[in-house]
């Protein structure tokens, strides 16, 4: 029984997500890493997400954009013209040759902008006029043009055509960006939506653009291939809103109605983007509300994560920082292997190796070694 209970790992446990069998519970989270050139995805990106690859691990690519009015930051990728679509496929098709499934995470991020990102160097839209103060990285950004309620059908449409892209660029599904104080947040929180039509003031009108993309995402590809991102905890970028528990309960539970496949959202305990802190607040509502796949993420290591799968209290965890740092990361766990150490001063670089695809693999004899000790008990 010692032995058995040694070699369980709860992370390293098969899942059935829908249509997807997952051979383990390690997800790589959709990380920013602005290694995109001119938005256009880059031959060495493909070795990025080959890398982190398992067969049968979930992989959710970065945030995609999916307008030119959606970017705010250098060098991220977009899914809206032909150019990025077939520059996509062969870091899908490396993907797809190692065994893994992976979805494409599509993004607006609003107001988080300045005119320098801007078509025609015009103002960021958002649901409000309000700009960020208080932006997660100390970048300055621009008074943003409160959306009419005309145009939001036309941005919703945005969102639809990124998916119907994603697919053309064979990705298996899309994961729909709600969280972390960007567009789709901009319109869920009441700290920034100071709307008074049909789009804000009431919890149902703050939540009704969010889920009127996910509508028209899941008619475009199938409800099957999408999942969606939340962060009603957070405040980042400006984004809090006065009751985070009631905001992330109605959401899980309005989403039901159209049976997407997963619900990703962030923990509470990730108050800013650096640091966990001790709350009281918990997921487990949201967990309990929601029918189907329910993903976690924010400052997991791998005895929390084993713990949250082991309690039920989600399906898949995402990992993102111990990502970065290891690229054979659900190996690492399965062994109990130490992790290599991140660095943050080149999560966010333009080098094409450096802090991107040079962190290094456990080898073949440590694996070797580990593995027979583990199995030994």
């Amino acid at each position: 029984m010692g032995k058995e209970q040694k070699l369980h790992v709860p992370l390293i446990t098969p899942y059935k997500m829908g249509n997807f069998k997952l051979s383990h519970r390690v997800v790589l989270a959709p990380l920013t890493r602005m290694r995109s050139y001119g938005n256009v995805p880059q031959p060495h990106n493909i070795l990025y997400y080959a890398q982190r690859t398992t067969r049968g691990g979930l992989l959710i690519a970065e945030g995609t954009v999916v307008s030119d009015t959606g970017i705010g930051y250098p060098n991220i990728p977009g899914i809206w013209k032909k150019e990025q679509v077939e520059a996509w496929k062969p870091i899908v098709d490396a993907v797809h040759a190692k065994g893994g499934i992976f979805f494409c995470q599509i993004w607006h991020v609003g107001r988080v902008s300045n005119t320098g990102f801007q078509p025609n160097g015009q103002a960021p839209i958002s649901s409000t006029d309000k700009p960020v103060i208080h932006s997660n990285d100390g970048s300055h950004f621009w008074q943003p043009r409160r959306l009419s309620t005309e145009e939001i059908p036309h941005i919703i449409n945005d969102f639809r055509l990124a998916a119907k892209n994603a697919m053309e660029a064979g990705f298996d599904g899309v994961e729909i960006h709600g969280a972390n104080g960007y567009l789709i947040d901009q319109f869920l929180k009441d700290q920034v939506n100071d709307r008074t039509d049909e789009y804000g003031g009431s919890l149902e009108n703050r939540c009704r653009f969010a889920l009127e993309v996910v509508e028209a995402v899941s008619e475009e590809i199938g409800a099957d291939r999408v999942g969606i991102r939340l962060s009603p905890f957070a405040g980042y970028n400006d984004s809090g809103d006065s009751n985070p528990e009631a905001l992330g309960l109605y959401m899980a539970k309005a989403l039901n109605k159209y049976g997407i496949l997963y619900l990703h959202v962030i923990e509470p305990r990730m108050k800013t983007l650096g640091e966990k802190v001790k709350c009281s607040q918990s997921l487990v509502p949201m967990r309990k509300s929601f029918s189907g796949t329910f993903l976690v993420a924010g400052g997991y290591e791998r005895e929390d994560g084993n713990n949250a799968v082991a309690k039920n209290h989600a399906d898949l965890v995402v990992y993102g920082r111990l990502f970065i740092a290891n690229p054979d990361l659900p190996k690492r766990v399965e062994l109990d292997a130490p992790f290599n150490k991140y660095d943050r001063s080149t999560f966010y670089t333009s080098d094409p190796v450096v802090g991107y695809t040079d962190y290094p693999f456990l080898d073949e004899t440590d694996i070797a070694s580990m593995s027979y000790q583990r199995n030994r008990g």
